[in-house]
Protein backbone atom coordinates (compact mmCIF):
# COMPACT_ATOMS: atom_id res chain seq x y z
CA UNK A 1 0.00 0.00 0.00
CA UNK A 2 1.40 3.41 -0.99
CA UNK A 3 1.53 6.39 1.40
CA UNK A 4 -1.30 8.15 -0.48
CA UNK A 5 -3.47 5.04 -0.38
CA UNK A 6 -2.82 4.67 3.34
CA UNK A 7 -3.79 8.29 3.94
CA UNK A 8 -6.96 7.93 1.88
CA UNK A 9 -7.91 4.76 3.74
CA UNK A 10 -7.19 6.37 7.11
CA UNK A 11 -9.39 9.36 6.23
CA UNK A 12 -12.21 7.14 5.06
CA UNK A 13 -12.08 5.02 8.22
CA UNK A 14 -12.04 8.14 10.40
CA UNK A 15 -15.17 9.48 8.69
CA UNK A 16 -16.88 6.09 8.94
CA UNK A 17 -15.99 5.73 12.65
CA UNK A 18 -17.29 9.25 13.34
CA UNK A 19 -20.54 8.40 11.56
CA UNK A 20 -20.94 5.22 13.60
CA UNK A 21 -20.28 7.05 16.91
CA UNK A 22 -22.69 9.82 15.93
CA UNK A 23 -25.39 7.29 15.08
CA UNK A 24 -24.81 5.43 18.36
CA UNK A 25 -25.05 8.66 20.37
CA UNK A 26 -28.22 9.68 18.52
CA UNK A 27 -29.85 6.34 19.32
CA UNK A 28 -28.99 6.69 23.02
CA UNK A 29 -30.35 10.24 23.14
CA UNK A 30 -33.55 9.02 21.49
CA UNK A 31 -34.07 6.61 24.37
CA UNK A 32 -32.73 3.37 22.95
CA UNK A 33 -30.91 1.09 25.36
CA UNK A 34 -29.82 -2.51 25.82
CA UNK A 35 -32.90 -4.28 27.19
CA UNK A 36 -31.53 -7.83 27.51
CA UNK A 37 -27.75 -7.62 28.03
CA UNK A 38 -27.30 -11.38 28.42
CA UNK A 39 -29.12 -12.22 25.18
CA UNK A 40 -27.27 -9.47 23.33
CA UNK A 41 -23.99 -10.85 24.70
CA UNK A 42 -24.84 -14.32 23.38
CA UNK A 43 -25.63 -12.89 19.97
CA UNK A 44 -22.40 -10.86 20.02
CA UNK A 45 -20.41 -14.00 20.80
CA UNK A 46 -22.14 -15.78 17.92
CA UNK A 47 -21.14 -13.04 15.47
CA UNK A 48 -17.54 -13.02 16.74
CA UNK A 49 -17.22 -16.79 16.38
CA UNK A 50 -18.78 -16.70 12.92
CA UNK A 51 -16.16 -14.16 11.87
CA UNK A 52 -13.46 -16.42 13.26
CA UNK A 53 -14.70 -19.16 10.92
CA UNK A 54 -15.22 -16.89 7.94
CA UNK A 55 -15.05 -18.40 4.47
CA UNK A 56 -12.44 -16.76 2.24
CA UNK A 57 -13.83 -15.70 -1.13
CA UNK A 58 -10.55 -14.07 -2.16
CA UNK A 59 -7.32 -12.79 -0.65
CA UNK A 60 -9.11 -9.68 0.64
CA UNK A 61 -12.70 -10.71 1.25
CA UNK A 62 -14.61 -13.38 3.14
CA UNK A 63 -18.10 -14.60 3.94
CA UNK A 64 -19.61 -14.94 7.41
CA UNK A 65 -23.13 -15.40 8.78
CA UNK A 66 -22.83 -12.43 11.17
CA UNK A 67 -25.96 -10.90 9.63
CA UNK A 68 -28.16 -13.66 11.09
CA UNK A 69 -27.73 -12.67 14.76
CA UNK A 70 -27.53 -9.02 13.74
CA UNK A 71 -30.92 -9.05 11.99
CA UNK A 72 -32.38 -11.17 14.79
CA UNK A 73 -31.34 -8.46 17.27
CA UNK A 74 -32.73 -5.79 14.93
CA UNK A 75 -36.19 -7.36 14.86
CA UNK A 76 -36.42 -8.51 18.49
CA UNK A 77 -34.69 -5.60 20.25
CA UNK A 78 -33.91 -2.60 18.06
CA UNK A 79 -31.21 -0.59 16.27
CA UNK A 80 -28.77 -0.08 19.16
CA UNK A 81 -28.63 -3.77 20.07
CA UNK A 82 -28.36 -4.75 16.40
CA UNK A 83 -25.53 -2.27 15.93
CA UNK A 84 -23.66 -3.68 18.94
CA UNK A 85 -24.13 -7.27 17.79
CA UNK A 86 -22.94 -6.40 14.27
CA UNK A 87 -19.92 -4.47 15.51
CA UNK A 88 -18.91 -7.33 17.82
CA UNK A 89 -18.31 -9.55 14.81
CA UNK A 90 -14.89 -8.01 14.22
CA UNK A 91 -13.71 -9.19 17.63
CA UNK A 92 -13.46 -12.63 16.04
CA UNK A 93 -11.30 -11.53 13.14
CA UNK A 94 -7.97 -13.43 13.29
CA UNK A 95 -5.96 -10.30 12.42
CA UNK A 96 -7.23 -8.36 15.45
CA UNK A 97 -4.90 -10.32 17.71
CA UNK A 98 -2.15 -10.68 15.11
CA UNK A 99 0.50 -8.31 13.91
CA UNK A 100 -0.59 -8.48 10.28
CA UNK A 101 1.43 -6.56 7.70
CA UNK A 102 1.65 -3.08 6.31
CA UNK A 103 -0.55 -3.73 3.32
CA UNK A 104 -3.34 -5.34 5.30
CA UNK A 105 -3.34 -2.64 8.07
CA UNK A 106 -5.25 -4.78 10.62
CA UNK A 107 -6.04 -1.85 12.97
CA UNK A 108 -7.63 0.15 10.16
CA UNK A 109 -9.42 -2.95 8.95
CA UNK A 110 -10.89 -3.55 12.41
CA UNK A 111 -12.04 0.07 12.78
CA UNK A 112 -13.43 0.10 9.25
CA UNK A 113 -15.54 -3.04 9.49
CA UNK A 114 -16.55 -2.45 13.11
CA UNK A 115 -17.97 0.94 12.19
CA UNK A 116 -19.56 -0.36 8.99
CA UNK A 117 -21.09 -3.34 10.80
CA UNK A 118 -22.51 -1.10 13.54
CA UNK A 119 -24.14 1.16 10.94
CA UNK A 120 -25.43 -1.89 9.03
CA UNK A 121 -26.99 -3.34 12.17
CA UNK A 122 -28.46 -0.02 13.24
CA UNK A 123 -30.03 0.58 9.81
CA UNK A 124 -31.50 -2.92 9.86
CA UNK A 125 -32.88 -2.22 13.36
CA UNK A 126 -34.46 1.08 12.35
CA UNK A 127 -36.08 -0.63 9.36
CA UNK A 128 -37.33 -3.57 11.42
CA UNK A 129 -38.78 -1.45 14.23
CA UNK A 130 -40.67 0.68 11.73
CA UNK A 131 -42.46 -2.39 10.33
CA UNK A 132 -42.67 -4.99 13.08
CA UNK A 133 -45.85 -5.73 15.03
CA UNK A 134 -47.24 -8.57 17.13
CA UNK A 135 -48.63 -10.52 14.18
CA UNK A 136 -46.79 -13.28 12.38
CA UNK A 137 -47.05 -11.35 9.15
CA UNK A 138 -45.58 -8.25 10.73
CA UNK A 139 -42.60 -10.21 12.03
CA UNK A 140 -41.97 -11.81 8.65
CA UNK A 141 -42.21 -8.48 6.79
CA UNK A 142 -39.93 -6.75 9.29
CA UNK A 143 -37.37 -9.56 9.11
CA UNK A 144 -37.25 -9.64 5.32
CA UNK A 145 -37.00 -5.85 5.10
CA UNK A 146 -34.25 -5.72 7.75
CA UNK A 147 -32.31 -8.48 6.00
CA UNK A 148 -32.58 -6.70 2.65
CA UNK A 149 -31.29 -3.45 4.18
CA UNK A 150 -28.48 -5.29 5.99
CA UNK A 151 -27.33 -7.16 2.87
CA UNK A 152 -27.44 -4.01 0.74
CA UNK A 153 -25.61 -1.97 3.36
CA UNK A 154 -22.98 -4.65 3.88
CA UNK A 155 -22.32 -4.92 0.13
CA UNK A 156 -22.26 -1.13 -0.25
CA UNK A 157 -19.65 -0.65 2.47
CA UNK A 158 -17.56 -3.47 0.99
CA UNK A 159 -17.72 -1.78 -2.43
CA UNK A 160 -16.72 1.62 -1.03
CA UNK A 161 -13.83 0.07 0.89
CA UNK A 162 -12.71 -1.75 -2.24
CA UNK A 163 -12.74 1.51 -4.19
CA UNK A 164 -10.76 3.32 -1.50
CA UNK A 165 -8.17 0.54 -1.54
CA UNK A 166 -7.98 0.87 -5.34
CA UNK A 167 -9.34 -2.61 -5.92
CA UNK A 168 -11.84 -3.68 -8.55
CA UNK A 169 -15.43 -2.84 -7.58
CA UNK A 170 -16.64 -4.80 -10.58
CA UNK A 171 -14.92 -7.97 -9.38
CA UNK A 172 -16.39 -7.52 -5.91
CA UNK A 173 -19.85 -6.90 -7.35
CA UNK A 174 -19.68 -9.99 -9.56
CA UNK A 175 -18.54 -12.09 -6.63
CA UNK A 176 -20.55 -10.44 -3.85
CA UNK A 177 -23.93 -9.73 -5.42
CA UNK A 178 -24.87 -13.40 -6.04
CA UNK A 179 -23.72 -14.25 -2.50
CA UNK A 180 -25.81 -11.41 -1.06
CA UNK A 181 -28.92 -12.48 -2.98
CA UNK A 182 -28.47 -16.12 -1.98
CA UNK A 183 -27.84 -15.14 1.64
CA UNK A 184 -31.00 -13.03 1.69
CA UNK A 185 -33.12 -15.87 0.32
CA UNK A 186 -31.66 -18.34 2.84
CA UNK A 187 -31.14 -16.16 5.93
CA UNK A 188 -34.37 -14.14 5.97
CA UNK A 189 -36.77 -17.11 6.35
CA UNK A 190 -34.49 -18.70 8.97
CA UNK A 191 -34.33 -15.53 11.06
CA UNK A 192 -38.09 -14.97 10.72
CA UNK A 193 -38.81 -18.45 12.10
CA UNK A 194 -36.35 -17.97 14.97
CA UNK A 195 -37.83 -14.55 15.86
CA UNK A 196 -41.34 -16.04 15.93
CA UNK A 197 -40.10 -18.88 18.14
CA UNK A 198 -38.43 -16.39 20.51
CA UNK A 199 -41.44 -14.09 20.68
CA UNK A 200 -44.28 -16.61 20.64
CA UNK A 201 -42.85 -19.69 22.35
CA UNK A 202 -40.01 -18.88 24.75
CA UNK A 203 -36.86 -16.70 25.00
CA UNK A 204 -35.03 -19.96 25.69
CA UNK A 205 -35.29 -20.72 21.99
CA UNK A 206 -32.33 -18.35 21.61
CA UNK A 207 -30.28 -21.53 22.01
CA UNK A 208 -31.92 -22.81 18.83
CA UNK A 209 -30.53 -19.72 17.16
CA UNK A 210 -26.95 -19.62 18.37
CA UNK A 211 -26.15 -23.30 17.79
CA UNK A 212 -27.53 -23.55 14.21
CA UNK A 213 -25.88 -20.23 13.33
CA UNK A 214 -22.44 -21.46 14.32
CA UNK A 215 -23.06 -24.87 12.78
CA UNK A 216 -24.14 -23.24 9.53
CA UNK A 217 -21.00 -21.12 9.46
CA UNK A 218 -18.83 -24.16 10.16
CA UNK A 219 -20.51 -25.99 7.30
CA UNK A 220 -19.68 -23.08 5.02
CA UNK A 221 -16.05 -23.26 6.14
CA UNK A 222 -15.76 -27.00 5.54
CA UNK A 223 -17.39 -26.66 2.13
CA UNK A 224 -14.96 -23.94 1.11
CA UNK A 225 -12.01 -26.00 2.35
CA UNK A 226 -13.15 -29.03 0.36
CA UNK A 227 -13.63 -26.91 -2.73
CA UNK A 228 -10.15 -25.43 -2.33
CA UNK A 229 -8.66 -28.90 -1.95
CA UNK A 230 -10.56 -29.98 -5.06
CA UNK A 231 -9.15 -27.03 -7.01
CA UNK A 232 -5.65 -27.88 -5.82
CA UNK A 233 -6.11 -31.52 -6.83
CA UNK A 234 -7.29 -30.50 -10.30
CA UNK A 235 -4.25 -28.25 -10.61
CA UNK A 236 -1.93 -31.10 -9.63
CA UNK A 237 -3.63 -33.43 -12.11
CA UNK A 238 -3.24 -30.84 -14.87
CA UNK A 239 0.45 -30.45 -14.00
CA UNK A 240 0.91 -34.23 -14.13
CA UNK A 241 -0.90 -34.37 -17.47
CA UNK A 242 1.41 -31.70 -18.91
CA UNK A 243 4.42 -33.57 -17.50
CA UNK A 244 3.20 -36.81 -19.10
CA UNK A 245 2.79 -35.10 -22.46
CA UNK A 246 6.19 -33.40 -22.20
CA UNK A 247 7.82 -36.74 -21.40
CA UNK A 248 6.09 -38.38 -24.36
CA UNK A 249 7.25 -35.58 -26.66
CA UNK A 250 10.82 -36.04 -25.43
CA UNK A 251 10.66 -39.79 -26.15
CA UNK A 252 9.22 -39.34 -29.63
CA UNK A 253 11.66 -36.54 -30.48
CA UNK A 254 14.49 -38.95 -29.68
CA UNK A 255 12.87 -41.55 -31.97
CA UNK A 256 12.45 -39.01 -34.77
CA UNK A 257 16.18 -38.37 -34.73
CA UNK A 258 16.87 -42.02 -35.64
CA UNK A 259 13.95 -42.72 -38.00
CA UNK A 260 13.10 -40.25 -40.74
CA UNK A 261 9.73 -41.93 -41.42
CA UNK A 262 8.66 -41.55 -37.78
CA UNK A 263 9.27 -37.80 -37.99
CA UNK A 264 5.69 -36.64 -38.50
CA UNK A 265 4.09 -40.10 -38.42
CA UNK A 266 3.73 -40.18 -34.63
CA UNK A 267 2.10 -36.78 -34.49
CA UNK A 268 -0.23 -37.61 -37.38
CA UNK A 269 -1.33 -40.83 -35.70
CA UNK A 270 -1.85 -38.94 -32.43
CA UNK A 271 -3.98 -36.28 -34.13
CA UNK A 272 -6.04 -38.82 -36.08
CA UNK A 273 -6.50 -40.98 -32.95
CA UNK A 274 -7.72 -38.04 -30.92
CA UNK A 275 -10.24 -37.06 -33.60
CA UNK A 276 -11.50 -40.63 -34.00
CA UNK A 277 -12.00 -40.91 -30.23
CA UNK A 278 -13.81 -37.60 -30.18
CA UNK A 279 -16.09 -38.58 -33.09
CA UNK A 280 -16.88 -41.88 -31.33
CA UNK A 281 -18.12 -39.89 -28.33
CA UNK A 282 -15.44 -41.03 -25.89
CA UNK A 283 -14.78 -38.95 -22.78
CA UNK A 284 -12.28 -36.10 -22.81
CA UNK A 285 -9.96 -38.22 -20.67
CA UNK A 286 -10.08 -41.07 -23.19
CA UNK A 287 -9.61 -38.63 -26.06
CA UNK A 288 -6.50 -37.17 -24.41
CA UNK A 289 -5.20 -40.69 -23.78
CA UNK A 290 -5.71 -41.54 -27.46
CA UNK A 291 -3.57 -38.56 -28.43
CA UNK A 292 -0.83 -39.42 -25.94
CA UNK A 293 -0.77 -43.11 -26.93
CA UNK A 294 -0.71 -42.12 -30.58
CA UNK A 295 2.40 -40.07 -29.93
CA UNK A 296 4.30 -42.94 -28.33
CA UNK A 297 2.82 -45.91 -30.20
CA UNK A 298 6.10 -46.53 -32.13
CA UNK A 299 8.35 -45.89 -29.13
CA UNK A 300 9.69 -49.45 -29.30
CA UNK A 301 11.46 -48.70 -32.58
CA UNK A 302 14.31 -47.12 -30.60
CA UNK A 303 15.26 -50.69 -29.69
CA UNK A 304 15.57 -51.80 -33.31
CA UNK A 305 18.76 -51.68 -35.41
CA UNK A 306 19.18 -48.40 -37.36
CA UNK A 307 19.82 -50.45 -40.52
CA UNK A 308 16.35 -51.93 -40.21
CA UNK A 309 14.63 -48.59 -39.68
CA UNK A 310 16.46 -46.93 -42.55
CA UNK A 311 16.28 -49.76 -45.08
CA UNK A 312 15.44 -48.76 -48.65
CA UNK A 313 12.98 -51.29 -49.97
CA UNK A 314 10.60 -53.93 -48.64
CA UNK A 315 11.49 -55.94 -45.56
CA UNK A 316 12.29 -59.63 -45.67
CA UNK A 317 10.21 -62.07 -43.61
CA UNK A 318 12.88 -62.14 -40.91
CA UNK A 319 13.13 -58.35 -40.90
CA UNK A 320 9.36 -58.07 -40.72
CA UNK A 321 9.33 -60.42 -37.74
CA UNK A 322 12.01 -58.31 -36.11
CA UNK A 323 10.09 -55.10 -36.86
CA UNK A 324 7.00 -56.57 -35.21
CA UNK A 325 8.86 -56.69 -31.93
CA UNK A 326 8.63 -52.90 -31.62
CA UNK A 327 5.20 -52.96 -29.95
CA UNK A 328 6.44 -55.27 -27.15
CA UNK A 329 9.66 -53.26 -26.81
CA UNK A 330 7.60 -50.08 -26.55
CA UNK A 331 5.54 -51.63 -23.78
CA UNK A 332 8.66 -52.56 -21.80
CA UNK A 333 10.07 -49.05 -22.13
CA UNK A 334 6.84 -47.33 -21.11
CA UNK A 335 6.20 -49.79 -18.28
CA UNK A 336 9.23 -48.29 -16.51
CA UNK A 337 7.24 -45.06 -16.08
CA UNK A 338 4.75 -45.55 -13.23
CA UNK A 339 2.12 -43.22 -14.71
CA UNK A 340 2.32 -44.99 -18.10
CA UNK A 341 1.06 -48.46 -17.16
CA UNK A 342 -2.19 -48.19 -19.10
CA UNK A 343 -0.40 -46.43 -21.96
CA UNK A 344 2.13 -49.27 -22.12
CA UNK A 345 -0.71 -51.80 -22.47
CA UNK A 346 -2.34 -49.81 -25.26
CA UNK A 347 0.97 -49.49 -27.13
CA UNK A 348 1.59 -53.25 -26.87
CA UNK A 349 -1.71 -54.04 -28.58
CA UNK A 350 -1.93 -51.37 -31.28
CA UNK A 351 -1.10 -53.97 -33.98
CA UNK A 352 -3.62 -56.56 -32.82
CA UNK A 353 -6.44 -57.44 -35.23
CA UNK A 354 -10.13 -57.89 -34.51
CA UNK A 355 -9.97 -61.41 -35.97
CA UNK A 356 -7.06 -62.42 -33.72
CA UNK A 357 -4.38 -62.53 -36.46
CA UNK A 358 -2.45 -59.53 -35.19
CA UNK A 359 0.64 -59.29 -33.00
CA UNK A 360 2.29 -59.63 -30.51
CA UNK A 361 -0.35 -61.68 -28.65
CA UNK A 362 -2.96 -62.51 -31.28
CA UNK A 363 -5.86 -61.48 -29.04
CA UNK A 364 -9.30 -60.89 -30.51
CA UNK A 365 -11.74 -57.98 -30.58
CA UNK A 366 -13.19 -57.71 -27.08
CA UNK A 367 -9.78 -58.19 -25.45
CA UNK A 368 -8.11 -55.37 -27.37
CA UNK A 369 -8.17 -51.98 -25.59
CA UNK A 370 -10.43 -49.49 -27.39
CA UNK A 371 -7.65 -46.93 -27.79
CA UNK A 372 -5.44 -49.64 -29.35
CA UNK A 373 -8.19 -50.29 -31.90
CA UNK A 374 -8.37 -46.57 -32.67
CA UNK A 375 -4.60 -46.24 -33.08
CA UNK A 376 -4.56 -49.27 -35.41
CA UNK A 377 -6.88 -47.45 -37.82
CA UNK A 378 -5.04 -44.12 -37.59
CA UNK A 379 -1.63 -45.83 -37.94
CA UNK A 380 -2.61 -47.87 -40.99
CA UNK A 381 -4.23 -44.92 -42.77
CA UNK A 382 -1.24 -42.62 -42.26
CA UNK A 383 1.14 -45.37 -43.36
CA UNK A 384 -0.88 -45.90 -46.56
CA UNK A 385 -1.03 -42.17 -47.38
CA UNK A 386 2.70 -41.57 -46.74
CA UNK A 387 5.58 -42.08 -49.17
CA UNK A 388 7.79 -45.08 -48.40
CA UNK A 389 11.13 -45.99 -49.99
CA UNK A 390 9.54 -48.96 -51.77
CA UNK A 391 6.21 -47.41 -52.81
CA UNK A 392 4.52 -44.05 -53.32
CA UNK A 393 1.76 -42.80 -51.06
CA UNK A 394 -1.79 -43.93 -51.76
CA UNK A 395 -4.42 -41.35 -52.61
CA UNK A 396 -7.21 -40.79 -50.12
CA UNK A 397 -9.93 -42.78 -51.98
CA UNK A 398 -7.66 -45.85 -52.25
CA UNK A 399 -6.72 -45.72 -48.54
CA UNK A 400 -10.37 -45.23 -47.63
CA UNK A 401 -11.33 -48.32 -49.62
CA UNK A 402 -8.60 -50.37 -47.93
CA UNK A 403 -9.99 -49.42 -44.51
CA UNK A 404 -13.50 -50.40 -45.61
CA UNK A 405 -12.28 -53.74 -46.93
CA UNK A 406 -10.52 -54.57 -43.64
CA UNK A 407 -13.37 -53.37 -41.45
CA UNK A 408 -14.54 -56.08 -39.07
CA UNK A 409 -11.53 -58.31 -39.71
CA UNK A 410 -8.41 -56.21 -39.18
CA UNK A 411 -10.01 -53.02 -37.89
CA UNK A 412 -12.73 -52.17 -35.39
CA UNK A 413 -15.87 -51.21 -37.33
CA UNK A 414 -16.87 -48.24 -35.15
CA UNK A 415 -13.36 -46.76 -35.31
CA UNK A 416 -13.27 -47.03 -39.11
CA UNK A 417 -16.73 -45.49 -39.51
CA UNK A 418 -15.84 -42.63 -37.17
CA UNK A 419 -12.55 -41.93 -38.97
CA UNK A 420 -14.09 -42.02 -42.44
CA UNK A 421 -16.74 -39.60 -41.20
CA UNK A 422 -14.00 -37.23 -40.03
CA UNK A 423 -12.05 -37.60 -43.30
CA UNK A 424 -15.18 -36.98 -45.41
CA UNK A 425 -15.59 -33.55 -43.79
CA UNK A 426 -11.90 -32.64 -43.94
CA UNK A 427 -9.57 -30.82 -46.29
CA UNK A 428 -6.83 -32.52 -48.30
CA UNK A 429 -4.25 -31.08 -45.93
CA UNK A 430 -5.84 -33.02 -43.11
CA UNK A 431 -6.28 -36.18 -45.19
CA UNK A 432 -2.59 -36.20 -46.13
CA UNK A 433 -1.29 -35.00 -42.73
CA UNK A 434 -0.04 -31.64 -43.92
CA UNK A 435 -0.11 -28.20 -42.35
CA UNK A 436 -0.77 -27.15 -38.72
CA UNK A 437 -1.09 -30.05 -36.32
CA UNK A 438 1.19 -32.35 -38.29
CA UNK A 439 4.88 -32.75 -38.96
CA UNK A 440 7.88 -33.39 -36.75
CA UNK A 441 7.55 -32.69 -33.03
CA UNK A 442 10.89 -30.95 -33.13
CA UNK A 443 9.30 -28.33 -35.42
CA UNK A 444 6.14 -27.91 -33.35
CA UNK A 445 5.30 -25.39 -30.67
CA UNK A 446 5.17 -26.03 -26.95
CA UNK A 447 4.08 -29.51 -25.83
CA UNK A 448 1.02 -28.29 -23.96
CA UNK A 449 -0.40 -26.97 -27.25
CA UNK A 450 -0.12 -30.30 -29.03
CA UNK A 451 -3.46 -31.87 -28.03
CA UNK A 452 -5.36 -29.00 -29.60
CA UNK A 453 -2.85 -28.04 -32.28
CA UNK A 454 -4.93 -29.27 -35.20
CA UNK A 455 -8.61 -28.99 -35.90
CA UNK A 456 -10.40 -30.73 -38.74
CA UNK A 457 -10.48 -28.50 -41.79
CA UNK A 458 -13.70 -28.67 -43.76
CA UNK A 459 -13.17 -28.85 -47.50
Amino acid sequence: MTINQHRLLTGYVAVLAAAALTLCLALVLLGHGVESPFIVLLLAIATAVSERWSVQLSATSGLTVYLLPTVFAAVVFGPLEAGIVGAASMLGDPEVLGRGNADRAPALKWMNYTAASFITGALAGITAQALVNETYGGIVVATFAAMAVAEASDLLFAAITSQVRRRSMRELALRGAPVAITSFLVYAPVVAVLVIAYEKISPLTIVLFVVPTLAFQRLYTLYQRERRLGDELRSVNETLARANLSFAVALVTALEASDAYTAGHSRAVATYSRDIASRMGLTSEETDRAFLCGLVHDMGKVGLPPSLLGKDGPLTLEERRQMQEHSAIGERILREVAAYDDIATIVRHHHERIDGHGYPDGIIGANIPMVSKIIAVADAYNAMTSDRPYRPAMVYPAARDRLLQAMGSQFHTDAVVAFLSVLAESSDDYRYARGPGFGSLAESSTPRELPRAASVGVA
